[in-house]
Order: C-alpha cells, then sequence, then structure tokens
C-alpha cells in the first residue's frame, strides 16, 4: 500500500505542513480544505509546491452534505460538486471524498442516494476523475460502511467507490469481516486512525482525540486484517484530529505518522505471513530480555559525590574504561557506568542536563537486526567515538536526546565489560540490591504518544492503560510499557510520566532538567526492610512518609500490627493485587531531581499506583514545594 498522511494531522501553514510530510518520507499526501482556503496562493501553486517536494496530491477533502437533498437544492448541490472537480484538477488529483451527510435537509432511502452517486460518477468520468464515499460515525442516515458500500454497489458506477476510515468504524464497534467481501476495485482510499477507549458522543471523540496506529485502543489489526484479505494496494492515509499533535511539532508528528504506518503494514503483513508488495519485511520486533547497563554523565567536580552515593547503596567500581575517564560499577545483575569524559556525547548531554541518566543499553536477541529495524522505523543512528579494539556498540537516540545501546548474548557484543573495562578488584559488599525493576521516564505531557509509539514499534512489547495520578500541583498522566518480563533476566519496564500542569513534580523536573529524561530508576531487592536498613546505615537519604499512610493501612488491609510497624520504621509502601504484594521505598529527591526507588515483588504485577500521590506529595514537602 501508499503511505499518506493528511494536512490536517499536523500543525503550522500548508506550505510549512507540506514541508514535514516530505521531510518524513511520505509521497503522497490529503489537503485538508481549511489548509487550502488559508493558503496565499492558488490551487496551482499549491500543485507546484507539492510537486517541487515530490508529493502527489490524493485528494482535497472533504466534502459535504451531497447525497439525499431534495429537489430544491439537488441542482445546487451538483453545481458545488462540479467546482470541486475543477479544483481537483488544477491540484492534479482526481478523487472527490464525499463523507456521508449530516444536513437536516437530506432525505434517506438506499436507491435515491445510490441515484445521487450514479449520476456524480458520470459527471465524475466525462472529467476523468472519481468519487469517494465515507460513513461518517455520526452521518445522519449513514454511519455504517456497509450501508454506505450498499449505496455504491447500487450506483453502480466504475468511477464510484467505497473510503473506508477505521475510525468510523471501530468506534461504532461494528463487524470487520465484511470489508473483506468488497472487491478491492471498489475501495477507492483508506484512513487510519487509532483512539482511546472513551464514552463520549463521536463527533467530539473523533475531533480531539484520534491518535496514530498504536497509541490508542482501537483494533486496527482486525480492520488491516480484514482490508487486506480484499488484496487493496492502494492509498492508505492518516487522517488524525488531536489537540496534542495540533500542540507539537510538524516535523515530529509526520515522522511519527510515517513511523506508525510502517509498523502497521509491517504487523499486518506478519499476521497474514506475506511479504507486502515492494515493501520488505522488517527485522522482527526484539523481546527486551533486561536492562544490561544504564549510563551517567557527570563532570569531575560533581563525580565524587555521585560515587558516594553509589558506594553508601553497595555498588563497587569494578572496572576503569581502557582509553575515557568511564568506570564501571556493579551489584548483583545491576551495572551502571559513570561518564566523566570531557570528549563525546556523555559531556555534551551533562551540559545541558547536569548530573543525569544519559543512555541506557537494553538485551535484545540480536542487536544488529534491532538496529536496522530502528533504522526502518526512522529512528536515528547514534555514531561514538571508537577507540582501538573497543566495542561499537550499535545505538539510537532517545528520549530527550539520550541514547539507547543494543547488546546481544550471541556477539561479542556479550563482552563489552570484559573488552572495554579492565578489572579494579574492588570488592562488591552490595546491600541486597540484584535488579533494575523499572525506569521512569519524564516528559513533556505532548511527547508522550510519541515516545509510546517509539518503543511499541521497536520492541515486542505491550502496554497497560494510562493512569492518572494525583499530584499536589495537579495531575500526573503515567503510561507503562513492558517487554520481556516472562524472561530469567527480568525484562524491561518503562514507565513514562507526563503532566499539562506547570507545578507538578513532573513538570518542574522536565523545567529544571532543560529537557525529557529519566527522573528515576527502581531497583529490586528479596528483602527490602534488610536493603532500606543497610541503606540508612551507610547515609542514604531516604523520603519519610507520613504516619497517617500507615494508619490508613491498617484500617484497610489485614496486615498485622507488627508487619505495619515495620513498613513504618523504614519508610515503606505497601500495596497488593490478585497475584501478591508489593513493597518499595524511595530516597529523597537529589540532583538534578533525580531519585531511586527499591523495591520487593511477591508476585505483584503493578507498580504501587495507589501510593503515587502519597510519594508525590512527601517530595513536594521534601523540596518545600508550594502549589496553587
Amino acid at each position: 500500500m501508499q503511505t499518506s498522511i493528511a494536512t490536517v494531522c499536523v500543525s503550522g501553514t500548508l506550505a510549512e505542513k507540506l514541508e514535514a510530510i516530505a521531510a518524513a518520507g511520505f509521497r503522497h499526501v490529503e489537503i485538508f480544505e481549511n489548509d487550502l482556503l488559508a493558503f496565499p496562493g492558488s490551487p496551482r501553486d499549491v500543485r507546484r509546491l507539492c510537486d517541487d517536494l515530490g508529493l502527489a496530491i490524493v485528494t482535497c477533502q472533504p466534502f459535504r452534505d451531497f447525497e439525499g437533498m431534495p429537489a430544491a437544492r439537488r441542482t445546487r448541490t451538483f453545481d458545488r460538486a462540479e467546482r470541486k472537480f475543477d479544483l481537483l484538477q488544477e491540484l492534479g488529483s482526481e478523487l472527490l471524498f464525499i463523507c456521508s451527510s449530516v444536513s437536516p435537509e437530506a432525505e434517506t432511502g438506499l436507491d435515491r442516494l445510490a441515484a445521487d452517486f450514479a449520476d456524480l460518477g458520470e459527471r465524475a468520468a466525462k472529467r476523468g476523475l472519481r468519487v469517494g464515499y465515507e460513513a461518517l460515525a455520526w452521518g445522519r442516515f449513514i454511519h455504517d460502511y456497509r450501508d454506505a458500500w450498499e449505496i455504491v454497489r447500487r450506483a453502480g458506477h466504475p468511477n464510484v467507490g467505497l473510503v473506508l476510515d477505521s475510525f468510523h468504524v471501530l468506534s461504532r464497534g461494528l463487524e470487520v469481516t465484511s470489508i473483506s467481501k468488497i472487491p478491492a476495485d471498489r475501495i477507492f482510499m483508506v484512513q487510519v486512525a487509532d483512539a482511546p477507549k472513551l464514552e463520549m458522543d463521536y463527533l467530539a471523540w473523533s475531533r480531539h482525540w484520534r491518535c496514530l496506529p498504536g497509541q490508542g485502543d482501537l483494533d486496527l489489526a482486525g480492520f488491516m486484517e480484514a482490508l487486506a484479505t480484499t488484496g487493496y494496494d492502494g492509498v492508505l492515509s492518516l487522517e488524525i484530529f488531536n489537540d496534542r499533535f495540533r500542540a507539537g511539532s510538524a516535523r515530529s508528528v509526520a515522522v511519527d505518522g510515517h513511523r506508525s504506518l510502517l509498523w502497521l503494514l509491517d504487523e499486518t503483513a506478519r499476521t497474514r505471513g506475506a511479504v507486502p508488495k515492494g515493501r520488505p519485511l522488517l527485522p522482527p520486533a526484539a523481546e527486551v530480555s533486561g536492562v544490561e547497563f544504564i549510563e551517567f554523565a557527570v563532570d569531575e567536580t560533581r563525580r565524587p559525590a555521585l560515587e558516594t552515593l553509589l558506594r553508601a547503596l553497595g555498588f563497587a567500581c569494578t572496572g576503569r574504561h581502557r582509553s575515557k575517564d568511564v568506570t564501571l560499577w556493579r551489584q548483583g545483575d545491576i551495572r551502571f557506568i559513570v561518564n566523566s569524559d570531557v570528549d563525546g556525547f556523555a559531556h555534551s548531554y551533562y551540559v545541558t542536563h547536569g548530573v543525569s541518566v544519559c543512555a541506557l543499553a537494553l538485551k535484545v536477541p540480536d542487536a544488529a537486526a534491532t538496529l536496522a529495524r530502528a533504522t526502518a522505523l526512522l529512528d536515528v543512528p547514534h555514531q561514538g567515538a571508537i577507540g582501538p579494539g573497543e566495542l561499537d556498540i550499535p545505538a539510537i537516540r532517545g528520549l530527550g536526546g539520550s541514547l539507547i545501546y543494543f547488546v546481544d548474548g550471541t556477539s561479542a557484543l556479550s563482552r563489552w565489560a570484559e573488552v572495554d573495562f579492565g578489572t579494579t578488584g574492588e570488592p562488591v559488599s552490595g546491600s541486597g540490591l540484584i535488579g533494575v525493576d523499572h525506569i521512569a521516564q519524564t516528559m513533556q505531557y505532548e511527547e508522550m504518544l510519541t515516545w509510546l509509539l517509539f518503543y511499541l514499534s521497536l520492541f515486542d512489547a505491550q502496554k497497560t492503560p494510562s493512569q492518572a495520578v494525583m499530584d499536589p500541583g495537579g495531575v500526573v498522566q503515567s503510561q507503562v510499557i513492558e517487554s520481556g518480563l516472562g524472561q530469567s533476566a527480568g525484562g524491561l519496564r518503562l514507565v513514562l510520566n507526563g503532566s499539562q500542569s506547570a507545578q507538578t513534580l513532573t513538570a518542574r523536573f522536565v523545567q529544571e532538567f532543560f529537557g525529557s529524561g529519566v527522573q528515576h530508576i527502581a531497583l529490586s531487592t528479596a528483602d527490602l526492610r534488610a536493603t532500606v536498613a543497610q541503606l540508612r546505615a551507610a547515609g542514604v537519604p531516604m523520603l519519610a512518609i507520613p504516619e497517617n499512610y500507615y494508619d490508613d493501612l491498617e484500617a484497610r488491609t489485614a496486615l498485622a500490627d507488627a508487619e505495619i510497624d515495620g513498613l513504618k520504621a523504614h519508610n515503606i509502601l505497601y500495596d497488593a493485587d490478585a497475584s501478591g504484594s508489593f513493597l518499595h521505598a524511595y530516597t529523597q529527591i537529589l540532583d538534578g531531581g533525580f531519585f531511586f526507588e527499591f523495591v520487593e515483588r511477591r508476585g505483584y504485577q503493578g507498580y504501587g499506583a495507589p501510593n503515587a500521590t502519597i510519594r508525590l506529595a512527601a517530595q513536594t514537602r521534601q523540596r518545600g514545594l508550594t502549589v496553587g
């Protein structure tokens, strides 16, 4: 299929939109009527601009309230269509896009409506044009694609076909198997959009909450499977109305859009076990088996404080880089890299963000294949300086300009620590920490859908339902992504957080950090009480939890008094689900707004969301912040 996008999906002037769309690799575009009306030039100027950018105009849409007009209005309606034909020919497009009528004047009757399209199809044929008909989810009489198809079928004209839109089909909960019975040559165009499941009227849902494939909850897989069964190989176009996208970068949204379609087409082809025409399959999505290392950027003056903290946490320096001012710290299966080299990526990241996590390394089955998939999905590769005899670990740009490295266990990359770092011999005393449980990334609220798509398209990963968490300064939206949790190494858990309120800790972190980044790392232990006791003895500043929390815990759980007293003595929070229980505790907020979390899972699958409000309030007090 040929990928396309409607100009309504991105922000900016029409010229800016078209430039962003072309830069993202699209070769087809839908011109939204309002964009054309606001353009300070002629339709021929738009055509020339698209030609210069290598963009073919699929259609200029929409054309509204055509079918079923009473006799007194019918002639006027057909005159409007003729003028639209003139416009399409000036633009160099050949498809008139008609959405089902919402006019209170419209009359119904399938044969009546089909006759209107038969007449319009004849007029279109004389001008070498075609007419596509779409059922709006809120159409007055026609709001089901099956009825729209019946009208097209009864019209019986080769220049009249169906336009399918996944939102209009799936938002109404319509079955999709009937799509597979529609002849491919009678489908003139297909639009796709995802959306969260919401209980609201279709028009408001459509105008504000559509999102890119993979970012919502609609069954796009079923829709695409039914479409592929027809043999359709025409235009697959994005039509997204979303307030976040309108506030975002046109280039970023366009790239996200193209990435989403490449991913969707690849997923559909894999499901069908077929190679798409003219589009080879991507390397398979990698299931992440764990976090190989986490890299901190720091400079020489602030490095001693970070090293002191790591030792207090029970980490030991077990290696020094053979050519750079970089050290390796270990405890259990956790590896931290501390990079204070004055040259290279980490230094530039430190200059912008201060002491911070500048890179993650993830364990995948095949690092080279994962890099190839990332590149095909329009992710940005990174090439750092490599010294003689050192390993070249594949990497791409991630959140906030940080890096994501890929390491596998079947190539020389599995020996990265041995090859690039010597052994210092420093003993690892440890505090009982054994692995990376999850990593929380904080970002601009408008970026959340971008990074959700980034991870879901690149990795074999799943998302959990998003949650709204109350902060003293407002609402924080939280979205979890998980991959490979059934593997022995622990898999990957990422928590994405964003807030529209400038006074939440989430938003303050983004402001003070000068961008998006890792705000906290959760490390696992088999005995949280013992770990916290050791951390406190070593001088690690732990977050104080108010006594009222434990009084409430006593009232709402069946925990014994002695157990609650133990949690209270160590400032440990508690939660439980159907699978088990969860204990977690936090350091105070450290330099740069970063902090650690320590967790003990007892079969529990969640992230302690009911305690997030308590933690955020405690952190707000710790920092002496005021809201309101």
